[in-house]
């Protein structure tokens, strides 16, 4: 028998109440929990029933320190270059024996493998963290709602709650680009709302009869174990557009030769093929806007351009459309909603030549 147990009756004794524990839940029973257990004896003597004898014993629940940080979701976050808010989200549960705070702190990795493959290869910054407001914003979603924390207070057991981990993406990022981060979570010393709890010490040697601790958390991605951590990773992956833009042009007419084999003099007609292309595997570009300006030995023939026309053999097609395009001397322009990747959309307009 361990110096926790102590022996609290002997034959002869009165009866010792049984003090109840709490449900056992996945955390177990609350630290703290004194747990009695009693005995009875009945006997004769000569065949005549003597008094019962009646035996206790009790000891205190220790308190095992436990918590799971997990990565919600199975892939990585895209982002594009300059996005503010970026947002990977994380679960964290308390499975201790015990109501406790909890420190929490993000981080990045400097190079190596990201949580989804990627080599990490930049930095985010502004990295912050929020809980999850469930009583007022979006349960599950990143919102306005959601509380700006350095700690999480008073966190019950058994409890999972949702964590965001925000940052900013620089500007001038290419596709691919990996940044890796991490949210580590520390057990701290509960039943003081409003302040984070102080550090908790592990109970050394045997035990004894006051409630005592033990680390029982395996290790995560940047924690020992039985450490009273734990740490989750996931990452940013930049997801943009790379745009490249092809300018041709080709004679269609001119005075004298009208459409066969038309040369460049005044009269001319001369059509303009811009083409803006966007590399394959990477994100949308929406609201292009292109712009051209015609020179001025040359005047635009009005009404002419032609807006998300395909392409053929690296040439306009004449299947665009009016809608979308302008003209204010001496600029062309066209506006272009989306050019998915991997493809092609055209600006097409003529002018002749003065």
């Amino acid at each position: 028998m361990t110096s926790k147990l102590t022996y609290v009756g002997a034959i002869g004794m009165t009866a010792i109440a049984l003090i109840a524990a709490s449900p056992a839940y996945a955390a177990g029973t609350t630290a703290g929990t004194t747990i009695t257990n009693n005995v009875t004896v009945d006997y004769q003597v000569g065949g005549v029933a003597q008094g019962q004898q009646t035996a206790s014993n009790s000891f205190v629940v220790d308190r095992k320190i436990n918590l799971l940080v997990e990565e919600m979701g199975s892939v990585t976050t895209e982002v594009v270059p300059g996005q503010s808010n970026a947002v990977t989200t994380f679960q964290l549960t308390n499975t201790s024996n015990e109501v406790l705070d909890f420190a929490l702190t993000a981080s990045q990795i400097a190079g190596g493998t990201a949580a989804h493959g990627g080599t990490d290869s930049f930095d985010v910054s502004n990295v912050r963290i929020y809980r999850d407001n469930i009583s007022s914003g979006t349960v599950g979603s990143f919102d306005a709602a959601d509380t700006l924390v350095t700690y999480i207070d008073e966190l019950a057991t058994d409890t999972p709650i949702r964590l965001f981990v925000v940052a900013d993406v620089p500007a001038g990022l290419s596709t691919g680009a990996v940044a890796g981060v991490q949210l580590r979570a520390t057990a701290r010393e509960g039943g003081a709302s409003g302040t984070q709890g102080a550090a908790i010490t592990q109970t050394a040697g045997a035990n004894t009869a006051a409630k005592d601790t033990v680390f029982a958390d395996v290790a995560g991605v940047n924690d020992a174990n039985r450490d009273a951590s734990h740490s989750a990773a996931d990452d940013y992956t930049v997801k943009t557009a790379t745009l490249t833009v092809t300018k041709t042009s080709r004679v269609v007419d001119d005075p004298f030769n009208g459409t066969t084999n038309p040369k460049l003099i005044p009269g001319a007609t001369v059509e303009y093929c811009i083409l803006v292309a966007n590399a394959a595997g990477g994100a949308s570009a929406t609201s292009v806007a292109i712009n051209d300006s015609v020179p001025t030995q040359l005047t635009y023939v009005a009404g002419s351009a032609r807006v998300n026309g395909t392409v053929t053999a690296g040439t306009c097609n004449t299947d665009g459309v009016a809608a979308g395009t302008n003209y204010a001397a001496p600029v062309v322009s066209g506006t272009v909603a989306t050019v998915a990747a991997g493809d092609t959309r055209t600006l097409l307009f003529r002018a002749t030549v003065n």
